[in-house]
């Protein structure tokens, strides 16, 4: 299934500023003439305090912020009695539940609405009641537009009547859409609802930067204090007395703790009883003389604010006393934010906590709640490790996910089965499938940033946090000399300058007196044992086309730096000759090439003729009919190949460089892309030839080094195969891969390590963050608009 990016074909800073804006404008103003196709979302929204709101609002906000070029959303508020909300401008239609002729009143105005394709309901028993529930059904049927309804609650064990009003609820529907595999199962076993009919789409979780809790604490007058956390709209089934039962036995232990019971009476609640749950709780801290252990939060917090608390929190505890909550979105929450949770078995939690991600404790049982929170307290491993386990396990929850989930289900909804017929409901007058257009991320430097400091970038992060033993490796340095510099082109922001100097200096540093590079590098700044086990071929060609590629951009870089740069280069070419690896010698023509745009140098030319020719033997040696390629395996960085041959033919102008590189980039995207998007070699088991290429083990290195050349090719032919390409090799990065999930991190302006069969790797390191941010910034040079 191919997401796509809207592309204007045009070369690069050829309009001035005034016209580019001006082009911008005009295209924008035709996007917004051209009706997009609309989703209409029945819930409750905000200003309404409620939890459906807002996961509503959060979900939408996902879906624009991905998709606002493919459809546009509206939504239409359900209201509990008469109500005097003051709505954001998305809200079309309001429905108060209790005024029961005005659903078929509803059903009419979606009806007769050509620009509404599909309505989203989010439902939940306790927004129709009494009669509700029947005049709901109604308008169900009543619809003439596909309907996708959401289960926020999936009862077990129904009586007939209930069994029945869910099975007429799925039967009006095109899919219906649970949280758990566990509701998926009750659907299917006990109220006998399709297997094909039901999407498992989980609670949707914020990406958080994963803050210093320390700082944190410091920041909200809590340092030195253990912090226990709870939070959601307040009201008895929360269970909230447990812990209170419990905090004595776990103040005795651990007397530095304090417990935040953070959020406000639900406003169904204080309606009919006002604040007496509130009231209990804090006669019980009374009773218990926990004045000094518990701190209630009585408001409805600001969502920065939410995931502040819940990043300091060192553990969470979820006590619901209802074993038929279905899905708890407090509980995803904190589980995104990386908290160790403790919680009662409600279905939910017995789906996502395991040994290794959580404790689950009986419901109100106020000692195992205690023990569990005494052990945890005592051992910093075991909490370390259920955080890293819990946010392994939620990160596909993302809210970028959901959107992903949901767009594929619009579209799959609103794609005729027949394709000869055209659905009744189409604006278009015959059969389309839905285009889904990704939009381009912000440009964001943050996480290089934070993995940067004054002597260099870090090698890896654990998850988002820079890991200072990893060291310093030049390979990556090289990698953010390069990216730095693209982004200095596109700004000239003096800030990226300090940067540069940064990266270059490193560069400077691990240049040795012969004339070679060496790689690795401690925090001491020594060069590690690692330099004289490793290959460094490869690192020692990819620092000279990071100082090719700097002095290409040298007529607007300071003149100090283009002469440092230089220096660097001259001393590292004196070892050129002796290069015989393939990766190398592509990388140093690359180089090459791009210090010969800004000073040409018959030296240097020579230099790449000497290379390419190397190249060109290797290519006859083992190319054949099947297999036009200059190895007899495919391994990593396979593009930069052809990429150095193409670049030796534009400094060259030599037949054979551009014949050989049309022929293995060819051969490379045959065994690289697919329908379905685009598949790399996998780093788990290189392709030989004659035998099949590894399902999974994708690097986001790879898919960039891909876009990189793709971009070169598309530059000297003007072939828009490889703009489509590039286009279909970036949406990987934003979802259009096998697991359907996110590699880029728009949260912390990293990028994941990797894609496995079933998971991302989630640590951000320098090589993936470095690649994903040159690919962005190629992008940058073609995208007109970006909605």
């Amino acid at each position: 299934m191919q997401n796509e990016i809207t592309f204007e074909i045009r070369k690069p800073n050829v309009l001035t500023h005034k016209s580019e804006v001006a082009v911008k404008k005009s295209i924008e103003s035709l996007l917004v003439k051209q009706k997009l196709p609309e989703i209409l979302f029945v819930s409750s929204y905000p200003p309404r305090e409620c939890g459906i709101a807002t996961y509503s609002q959060d979900l939408i906000k996902a879906l624009n912020n991905k998709y606002r070029n493919s459809f546009s959303i509206k939504v239409c508020a359900l209201e509990s009695g008469e109500s005097n909300f003051v709505y954001p401008q998305e809200v079309k239609h309001t429905l108060n539940t209790n005024d029961y002729p005005r659903y078929l009143e509803l059903a009419h105005q979606i009806n007769i609405d050509p620009s509404i394709d599909l309505a989203v309901v989010q439902h939940e028993f306790g927004f129709f009641q009494g009669k509700g529930e029947a005049a709901f059904l109604r308008f169900l049927n009543w619809l003439t537009k596909p309907v996708i309804v959401v289960f926020h609650t999936v009862l077990p064990n129904p009586d007939l009547a209930l069994k029945e009003k869910v099975r007429s609820i799925a039967l009006a529907s095109a899919s219906v859409v649970v949280m758990t595999q566990n509701a998926a199962r009750i659907l299917r076993e006990e109220y006998g609802v399709p297997k094909l009919n039901i999407e498992v789409i989980p609670h949707g979780t914020h990406l958080v930067p994963h803050l210093d809790a320390n700082l944190l604490k410091e920041k909200y007058g809590l340092s030195g204090r253990k912090v226990l956390s709870t939070f959601g709209l307040l009201n008895s089934g929360k269970g909230i007395e447990t812990t209170l039962n419990a905090l004595p036995a776990i103040i005795k232990v651990n007397p530095e703790v304090l417990f935040l019971i953070i959020g406000k009476t639900h406003p169904s609640v204080v309606k009919s009883e006002g604040e007496k749950y509130r009231d209990l709780l804090q006669a019980k801290v009374k009773e218990l003389n926990l004045f000094h252990h518990v701190i209630f939060i009585n408001r409805y917090l600001p969502l920065e604010d939410l995931l502040e608390y819940l990043q300091l929190t060192d553990l969470y505890l979820f006590t619901s006393r209802d074993p038929n909550q279905a899905v708890s979105g407090t509980f995803s929450y904190a589980m995104s934010c990386g908290c160790p949770i403790i919680s009662t078995p409600i279905p939910h939690a017995q789906e996502m906590l395991t040994k290794d991600t959580g404790i689950i404790v009986d419901f109100q049982n106020a000692e195992q709640l205690a023990d569990g929170v005494n052990r945890l307290m005592s051992d910093d491993d075991l909490r370390m490790a259920f955080r890293s386990n819990a946010l392994q396990q939620i990160v596909p929850t993302a809210w970028e996910n959901s959107a992903i989930a949901h767009a594929l289900l619009v579209q799959k909804t609103t794609t005729p089965i027949n394709f000869m017929t055209p659905m009744p409901h189409s604006r278009y007058g015959h059969p389309e499938k839905m285009v889904l257009k990704n939009r381009l991320p912000v440009i964001n430097l943050e996480h290089v940033k934070k993995m940067t400091d004054e002597f260099a970038m870090f090698q890896f992060a654990k998850i988002n946090q820079p890991d200072p033993e990893s060291g310093y490796t030049l390979d990556d340095n090289a990698r953010a000399l390069i990216g730095m510099c693209m982004h200095y082109e596109t700004t000239r922001s003096n800030e990226d300058l300090a940067y540069l100097d940064t990266y270059l200096n490193f560069i400077k540093f691990c240049l040795q007196p012969g004339g070679k590079f060496l790689n690795y590098v401690n925090t001491d700044r020594d060069f590690t044992e690692q330099n004289n086990t490793t290959n460094l071929a490869d690192s020692n060609g990819r620092a000279i086309w990071a100082l090719g590629f700097l002095l290409s951009k040298r007529a607007f870089l300071p003149k100090e730096m283009a002469i440092k740069a230089e220096m660097v280069m001259e001393r590292a070419l004196i070892q050129v000759n002796e290069m015989h690896s393939t990766r190398s010698m592509a990388f140093v023509i690359k180089g090459l090439y791009y210090s010969t745009r800004s000073k040409k140098s018959d030296k240097n030319t020579a230099l790449i003729i000497m290379l390419a020719n190397r190249l060109v033997q290797m290519y006859k040696h083992e190319s054949e009919q099947d297999w036009r390629w200059y190895e007899g395996y495919l391994t990593y960085a396979n593009s930069i190949l052809p990429e150095a041959m193409l670049c030796a033919w534009l400094e060259t102008g030599e037949v054979i460089y551009k014949e050989i590189a049309l022929e293995s980039f060819d051969f490379l995207l045959s065994r690289t892309f697919d329908q379905s998007g685009i598949k790399v070699i996998s780093n788990q088991s290189w392709l030989y030839k004659g035998q099949e290429a590894a399902l999974h083990g994708e690097q986001p290195i790879d898919v960039a080094y891909t876009i990189l050349t793709l971009s070169k090719f598309y530059d000297a032919f003007r072939d828009e195969k490889y703009l489509h390409k590039m286009e279909t090799a970036f949406n990987w990065f934003l979802g259009n891969n096998h697991l359907h999930q996110i590699i880029y991190n728009p949260c912390t302006g990293g990028c994941y390590d990797g894609l496995e069969a079933k998971q991302v790797n989630l640590n951000q390191g320098a090589e993936s963050t470095l690649s994903y941010l040159m690919a962005r910034l190629t992008m940058e040079k073609y995208h007109s608009v970006n909605g």
